[in-house]
């Protein structure tokens, strides 16, 4: 019975590109503008935050909706396979646009973190898209497709940082909530309007003790890790937290193992889908880690003699915006040449890629050339990165596995990008100097910090060249219920 729905779904999928299939690229490509919205752009206005609210935690206004989103990310998942992309979908915008207003309209910081955990659902907006695509298109189109979506908005992202600049000096920081709540909803409104709902289902039920234990353990242990250098490592609040995550993600791992239904079946997910999750954990990290460090790098003058700057030696505006530009041209390129050598090929390409931007950094943090050659790189690294990782894993799940397979490439993102964020953080600040009374990043923490990432990206190298080999050795045996690729 199963196979018979499969079948009938794919015989209305698109095959090339057309008008309708274009609108609803775009449409998703905007819904993944309002993730930037909820979860980055907030960092414009910290400062005025912090203020407002009188408090010195800006990892609690800051970290708690990524925290959120990966709690949030497997249930919405499997609730996709099961009821329904498109409903799905419009149910997180909504709850980003709940969450936006609740922290537009907070009289206090107790009542914005709940909002900013609300906003995190907007996170599930990016791999709910990608499961969306792979299922109204044909293999070849939906890689394309994938890499125009999780990519597309970077350009907006870019021009937004200006105006939400603008709006927050002249209204105050509250404007920022208030369209990030507009946009959420008009989106949800598109969604619903231009969207097909998919047809199939996944037989089941929503595992809701498992989702909470997966999610609250992960968002414990990564917010004993973000969260931990401002509460303090050993602080009872920290402890909490860490103990806490560690046990419900002990406590998850033994109810699935026996469940016979489970959010995530740990029995069945394959090596090919953990090489690939390896991967993206390690090189979502890396990256995430460089582009903490541009702005680090390009605030410093080589006039200071730390061995590294880049202040005086230009414009370092364009250092900031071109991982953007980059990322715009790395998404849809990544895509296209998915389409013609397959996802596992292409995501080997985007990490030896990394490898080499990664390492160039350490010319690229004293010479503004070699900077901006290297930034620019690095964008084109995280939108092939990003775009491969999606086609890579929807290519190993069947049509009924979409949702919560991609939702597993997003934590693992998130969970790369907050762990190689504190360890790059934790080498600055231990091998900081002071100079003039002024405490300064010292030229051995930054390039400690180059080579914690460049060797990040090694190994996620030698991942990448065992998983291109295990893709091959399985393709024949492939099928399309399977999600081949070729």
């Amino acid at each position: 019975m199963q196979q018979s729905r499969v079948a009938s779904t794919d015989a209305g999928v698109h095959t090339r590109w057309s008008g309708r299939l274009v609108g609803l690229v775009a449409v998703l490509a905007m819904v993944n503008f309002v993730v930037d919205s909820a979860i980055t752009a907030p960092l414009l206005v910290l400062p005025e935050m912090l203020d407002h609210f009188g408090t010195d935690q800006a990892a609690w206004l800051n970290a708690t909706a990524m925290l959120a989103g990966v709690m949030w990310a497997p249930l919405l998942g499997k609730s996709a396979d099961i009821y329904g992309r498109r409903g799905v979908l419009v149910l997180t915008l909504l709850l980003s646009c709940a969450g936006a207003l609740l922290c537009a309209m907070a009289p206090s910081v107790w009542i914005f973190v709940p909002g900013r955990m609300l906003q995190g659902a907007a996170l599930a907006a990016v791999f709910l898209s990608v499961a969306i695509i792979r299922g109204v298109c044909a293999p070849r189109i939906a890689m394309i497709a994938v890499g125009i979506v999780t990519s597309g908005s970077a350009v907006l992202n870019i021009a937004s940082r200006f105006l939400v600049e603008k709006l927050a000096a002249e209204f105050g920081f509250h404007v920022l909530f208030l369209v990030s709540a507009f946009v959420a909803a008009a989106m949800a409104l598109c969604v619903r309007n231009v969207v097909p709902e998919s047809l199939i289902r996944t037989p089941g039920r929503i595992d809701v003790r498992g989702a909470l234990l997966l999610g609250g353990g992960l968002a414990g242990v990564l917010g004993y890790v973000s969260l931990g250098p401002e509460l303090g490592r050993l602080g009872v609040g920290s402890l909490a937290l860490l103990v806490g995550g560690g046990a419900a993600l002990a406590r998850w791992f033994l109810v699935s193992s026996r469940e016979p239904d489970p959010l995530i079946d740990v029995r069945d997910l394959g090596r090919p889908l953990v090489l690939t999750l390896l991967v993206v954990f390690l090189a979502a990290g890396s990256y995430q880690s460089m582009l903490q460090l541009i702005p680090l790098i390009g605030d410093v003058s080589a006039d200071q003699q730390l061995g590294y700057g880049l202040a005086d030696q230009g414009s370092v505006a364009l250092l900031l915006a071109a991982p953007g530009l980059g990322v715009t041209l790395g998404g849809p390129a990544s895509g296209w040449l998915a389409a013609r050598v397959g996802p596992a090929s292409t995501l080997a390409g985007a990490i030896m890629l990394g490898t080499v931007v990664t390492t160039g950094m350490f010319l690229g943090a004293s010479r503004l050339p070699a900077a901006l050659c290297c930034g620019f790189l690095l964008g084109v690294t995280v939108g092939a990165l990003g775009a491969s990782a999606f086609n890579m894993a929807g290519s190993l799940a069947s049509a009924e596995r979409q949702g919560i397979v991609s939702s597993l490439v997003m934590v693992m993102v998130s969970i790369g990008s907050v762990v190689l964020d504190f360890v790059g953080a934790a080498v600055l600040k231990s091998t900081a100097v002071v100079v003039d009374g002024e405490t300064m990043n010292s030229a051995t923490g930054v390039f400690s910090y180059i080579a914690i990432a460049s060797g990040a990206f090694g190994i996620a190298t030698v991942l990448v060249v065992l998983l291109v080999r295990s893709t091959r050795l399985s393709r024949d045996s492939s099928s399309p219920d399977t999600g081949g690729w070729a």
